[in-house]
């Protein structure tokens, strides 16, 4: 079945080399106007009154079968907030805040309650799937909540909201994943199919060349010896027998497959055919429709209708595609996925002038490889690479060499989009470090301390894997990559524990991009240094009583004390933090809250 599809790819992928003449809804040729290219995400308007956004969402997508003996829960949000955000409804505090009192309802049968705080994020409240029947279709899972206001005699405020809740039927073969909605991580079995529990899965693996390298057996095993658990080939797959043989080492060898349909997902016969013969793979994680589809201006409902037929074929496994536009129709592309990703290519390029089309780039004009990105602030030589075709002086405004912080900006604003949309539950962001250079936008490849810097900065920023452009790469990036991928197993803890998750902190310390999680006394610290001059922090700048801290990753020159650390220029690290109490920042943590 594998083969009948080949040749629908391939004359996809033809078609689609043929490139328009904008790029995210803007005109980059120099014999072309500019345009307002539209499509911005929609700025929440502010209200003088409280509102509350009650939303709520099951723990897991999906359950199983196997699971009903097991415990389940619902997550409840309950923000109250001064913005028009999705979901928000007019509340009355009182004088003295009170709790939700909060129903979970199928069917108009009550399946559990609870009384849940104002401003509380993912409060589980535990129910039963015994009495739900599994089935390939959703359940529409009602949250009903009353607030009552103290000393008012006046009926109670209510609020509802509604959730898709997955109970499928176990499969017959193949891999399931799963999503653990209180964190955005995925859940998976072995990729091996010879069984074992479902763990949380961290993805670290590179978009990964077919023909001519991946079709070389022995590369799987040397990824996975450098630490690496997925691999995304990239289409087309000039041989299926070849492509068979591949998916199949990797299974044997451990490795998740992250399938890519970028040529076809508009083809709905292709979709169906490649889906059906690939779902019962043991070693499938997810799939991949959408690749950069806002730059191309695929049509606004494509995203949607591709994720639509996938679940109506398999419903075992999310959906996920890159965005490479910083506001462009991101609603309507974003509604089509699980997983959102974002690439911030701004290493080697010039992001205010396209040496590639000769135009300045602006947000109505141009294309400098790298959207709407901004340059290094005017003055800071510490940001400036050594290899720089910047002129001896002064940094200018607008120099064209990109920031780091535009991948932070891009992950935070990605963040604050889902919290507007209510799909902060529901949907995850994954981040796609530059591994390339050389041709196109891009006159050199970034080193591996950069490349780690761009990795870590996007973990800092909600991203929950990471997925660079792409193999083959230089050997100081897989050499990089490889040291951070070995690392994980100490910092995943961390990126996976609800408390952890909801609360991580940022922070920016000179040129320091900087993100914590704590649970109990341990204190994960996360710092890229975005300069290429050696910078220290205390740990007092981000709130940590450092009594004993451990390095379990470090990337160029790294050192600590029990006062802090210090990064060399584009160092990175990660520590682990053992204290006895919080402190109180000395720095003013920064806030990445940006809807466009």
């Amino acid at each position: 079945m594998l083969k009948s599809w080949f040749s629908v790819l391939v004359a996809a992928h033809l078609i689609t080399l043929i490139r328009a003449d904008t790029w995210c809804g803007k005109n980059y040729k120099s014999s072309l106007p500019p345009v307002t290219p539209g499509g911005n995400f929609p700025i929440p308007s502010q209200s003088k009154d409280p509102l509350l956004a009650f939303r709520c969402a099951p723990a897991i997508r999906p359950y199983l079968a196997e699971d009903v003996s097991t415990p389940a829960s619902v997550l409840i949000d309950s923000p109250v907030v001064y913005s028009q955000i999705t979901d928000a409804k007019a509340i009355d505090l009182g004088s003295a805040p009170q709790k939700l009192n909060v129903t979970i309802s199928l069917n108009g049968k009550t399946l559990a309650n609870a009384m849940v705080p104002l401003n509380a994020t993912a409060y589980e409240i535990p129910f039963s799937l015994l009495s739900i029947q599994p089935q390939a279709a959703s359940y529409n899972l009602t949250c009903d909540a009353a607030y009552t206001t103290t000393g008012h005699s006046a009926a109670p405020q209510t609020f509802s909201a509604s959730t898709a809740l997955y109970v499928l039927p176990n499969p017959s073969s193949g891999s399931v994943t799963k999503m653990d909605l209180r964190t955005g991580a995925l859940l998976a079995k072995p990729a091996t199919g010879n069984g074992g529990d479902y763990e949380a899965v961290f993805p670290i693996g590179f978009y990964t060349q077919f023909d001519g390298y991946l079709t070389n057996l022995s590369v799987i095993d040397e990824l996975k010896d450098q630490g690496f658990n997925m691999i995304h080939p990239v289409p087309t797959f000039s041989n299926m027998t070849l492509f068979e043989q591949v998916v199949d080492k990797m299974q044997e060898v451990g490795m998740y497959l992250m399938y890519d349909m970028r040529w076809t997902y508009m083809n709905s016969t292709s979709v169906t055919e490649q889906v059906n013969a690939l779902k019962n793979k043991p070693n499938l994680l997810l799939w991949y429709t959408g690749d950069e589809p806002d730059g191309t201006s695929d049509p606004l409902d494509a995203t949607t209708e591709a994720y639509d037929l996938i679940y109506s074929l398999d419903g075992y496994h999310p959906v996920s595609l890159v965005l490479n536009c910083q506001d462009y129709y991101w609603v309507d592309y974003t509604a089509g996925t699980d997983i959102v990703m974002h690439d911030v290519y701004m290493i080697g390029n010039n992001v205010s002038y396209s040496n590639q089309w000769n135009t300045v780039c602006t947000p109505d004009y141009g294309d400098c490889g790298c959207d709407n990105c901004v340059s290094i602030p005017a003055g800071d030589t510490a940001a400036v690479p050594p290899n720089s075709t910047l002129p001896p002086g002064p940094v200018p405004a607008n120099s064209g060499v990109g920031t780091y912080f535009n991948i932070a900006n891009r992950g935070s604003s990605f963040e604050s989009r889902l919290d507007v949309m209510g799909w902060r539950r529901s949907k995850a962001i994954w981040t796609v470090p530059q591994a390339f250079g050389g041709g196109e936008y891009w006159v050199r490849v970034p080193t591996g301390q950069e490349w780690v810097v761009q990795s870590i900065v996007g973990i800092n920023h909600g991203a929950l894997g990471v997925v660079p452009w792409s193999d083959p790469t230089p050997a100081d990036i897989k050499t990089a990559s490889s040291a951070f991928a070995k690392s994980l197993p100490n910092i995943t803890p961390f990126l996976f524990n609800p408390q952890a998750v909801h609360n991580r902190g940022n922070y920016v310390v000179g040129g320091v991009d900087i993100a914590t999680w704590s649970t109990g006394s341990q204190t994960l610290v996360l710092a890229a240094n975005t300069n290429y001059v050696d910078q220290t922090v205390s740990w007092m700048d981000i709130g940590v009583n450092g009594l004993t801290t451990t390095v379990v990753f470090q990337s160029g020159n790294v050192g600590s004390t029990s006062d802090g650390f210090t990064l060399g220029g584009v160092g990175a690290g990660a520590f682990v933090v053992q204290s006895n109490q919080p402190m109180a920042s000395s720095a003013t943590k920064r806030q990445y809250i940006m809807y466009v």
